[in-house]
C-alpha cells in the first residue's frame, strides 16, 4: 500500500513551483498517494497530486486564524501517514498532528525570524523585533519535536538539529524550461527582463530609475503581481516606466518563454536580513534559459554566482544602469556568462538531480515506499 502525504500551505498558491511542481508531483512519480491543501476553487487531481481547497482568502489575519483552522480540519480528515507543512503559522498544526501520532515535516522556505522584521504591515519596528525574538524562540522548541526538517539554504540549516535537517535547494526543473518556446514579441531594444514579486525590499523601482538614466536604450520587461498599490502608482510615476512593459502574473511556463526572449535577466534585491544569504529560484531560472544574469553584490552572491553574473550595488541606480549599459555593449561577454550560467544548471543545479534528496528525507522518515 502507498504512504500516504499529505502537504499544506495557507499562504502559497494551488500550483506553486517548488511545493506543487517540485515536491508533490516528485513524491507521486514515486509512488506516493499526495494530497495538497491549499487555497483553490475546487477539488481536483493534477497530475497525480490531490488538491483539497481551502477557502479564498480575505486578509491576512482572516488567513493566519480561520483558514489555519480549515487547514487542520481537513489535515485531520485525509488521515495521512506523513505531514509537510509550509509555512510558520502552521506549526501548531504541526504539533497538534505530532499528538495523534503522526510523522511530521517543517519545510522552512525563508529565515522567517529576519522576515519578520521587513514585515511593515507588523507596525514599528522595536514591536517586530519583540515578534521576531518571540517566534525564534518557538521555532527553536517547537521543531525538536517534528520528525523532518527541509531548509532552502545551508544559513537556514544551522539553525535547527543536525540530524533532522536536510537543505534541499529550490532549483529549477530543466525538462519544464526546456520545453517553453521563446516567445514572440517585437521590440527594437536590447530587453532586460524581471520576473517575480514586484514588492519594495526587491529593488523593482531601483530597477525602473536605472532605465530611466538610460532613456531609451533598453527596454524592461516585468512579470508578477504588485503586493501593493501604492507602490505600484509610485514606479508608475518614474521616468523609465515609459520604456517598461507589465505583463502581469502568468503562468510558469510561460514566464520561461519571456525569459528566453530577452537578453539580460535582473534580481535586485535589497539587502534586507531575509535576501543576504538567499539563493533564490529566479537566479536558477535565468541560468536554466541561458540568459546572464544582473544581481546584487551580496557577499555570498558574489561567491555562488560570480562567475555567471555581473553584480550592482542594488539601492544605486547609477551603478545598476552602467551594468546593464556593460553588458549589451559586450554581446560577447553577455553570451558568455548566458553559456557558463546554463552548463552550470546542467552540471550541478538541477530539481532533477535534487530531487532525490526529497526522498531520501521521506524514506528515512516513513520507511521506504511500496
Amino acid at each position: 500500500m502507498s504512504i500516504k502525504v499529505c502537504h499544506i500551505s495557507t499562504v502559497h498558491r494551488a500550483f506553486d513551483i517548488r511545493i506543487f511542481h517540485k515536491e508533490c508531483k516528485t513524491l507521486s512519480k514515486y509512488g506516493y498517494d499526495v494530497s495538497f491543501i491549499v487555497t483553490h476553487d475546487k477539488n481536483e487531481s493534477v497530475d497525480g497530486v490531490n488538491i483539497i481547497p481551502l477557502s479564498q482568502n480575505q486578509n491576512r489575519f482572516v488567513r493566519i486564524f480561520k483558514k489555519t483552522f480549515e487547514a487542520y480540519k481537513k489535515a485531520k480528515k485525509i488521515n495521512a501517514d506523513i505531514y509537510h507543512f509550509h509555512d510558520p503559522e502552521l506549526i501548531f498544526i504541526g504539533l497538534l498532528l505530532k499528538l495523534k501520532g503522526k510523522k511530521v515535516i517543517y519545510d522552512v522556505h525563508e529565515d522567517v525570524p529576519m522576515q519578520i522584521l521587513t514585515k511593515e504591515w507588523l507596525g514599528w519596528k522595536g514591536f517586530r523585533k519583540a515578534i521576531s525574538f518571540l517566534y525564534s524562540g518557538i521555532e527553536k522548541l517547537t521543531t525538536k519535536a517534528f520528525d523532518g526538517i527541509i531548509t532552502v539554504t545551508p544559513g537556514i540549516s544551522k539553525k535547527f538539529p543536525s540530524d533532522k535537517v536536510e537543505v534541499i535547494r529550490n532549483l529549477p526543473i530543466i525538462s519544464i524550461i526546456d520545453r517553453a518556446k521563446k516567445i514572440d514579441i517585437e521590440h527594437d531594444k536590447p530587453v532586460i527582463v524581471y520576473a517575480g514579486g514586484l514588492t519594495e525590499i526587491r529593488g523593482i523601482k531601483e530597477i525602473i530609475k536605472a532605465v530611466g538614466i538610460l532613456k531609451g536604450e533598453i527596454e524592461l520587461w516585468l512579470l508578477g503581481t504588485w503586493e501593493d498599490s501604492k507602490y505600484e502608482s509610485e514606479c508608475m510615476q518614474l521616468e523609465g516606466w515609459n520604456y517598461t512593459r507589465y505583463f502581469g502574473h502568468k503562468k510558469q511556463e510561460d514566464v520561461y518563454s519571456y525569459i528566453k526572449a530577452s537578453d539580460i535577466g535582473i534580481i535586485n534585491f535589497l539587502p534586507v536580513p531575509n535576501h543576504v544569504g538567499a539563493l533564490p529560484n529566479k537566479v536558477f531560472e535565468y541560468m536554466a534559459c541561458g540568459v546572464p544574469i544582473i544581481m546584487s553584490n551580496f557577499p555570498y552572491w558574489k561567491n555562488e554566482f560570480g562567475k555567471f553574473g555581473i553584480m550592482a550595488d542594488p539601492e544605486e541606480p547609477v551603478d545598476i544602469a552602467e551594468k546593464i549599459i556593460y553588458l549589451i555593449n559586450d554581446y560577447d561577454k553577455l553570451n558568455e556568462l548566458g553559456e557558463i550560467g546554463r552548463k552550470e544548471i546542467e552540471d550541478k543545479y538541477s530539481w532533477e538531480a535534487e530531487s532525490k534528496k526529497l526522498i531520501k528525507v521521506y524514506e528515512k522518515i516513513g520507511g521506504k515506499n511500496d
